[in-house]
């Protein structure tokens, strides 16, 4: 399999994922006050949506690029 195409496949590929999944959560752990001893941590949950036209785009690049690939074979 060519790199292009194997490149589009992967496209293909995190724009499904882009289309099923909403959001991306995670959770930071900041140090709040580091004194000695003494360390207070907070933890803050950061939430990163995922637009849908951004996993539509992937999946169009992805294609062209398997078409690209198979058309140069």
């Amino acid at each position: 399999m060519k790199p292009i195409m194997l490149f589009g496949v992967l496209l293909i590929v995190a724009g499904i994922v882009g289309l099923g999944v909403a959001n991306i959560s995670f959770t930071e752990q900041k140090t709040v006050l580091d004194a000695g001893p003494l360390k207070i941590t907070k933890e803050e949950q950061h939430t990163i949506p995922v637009p849908t036209i951004a996993g539509i785009a992937a999946i169009v690049v992805g294609l062209g690029l398997c078409f690209m690939g198979r058309k140069t074979a």
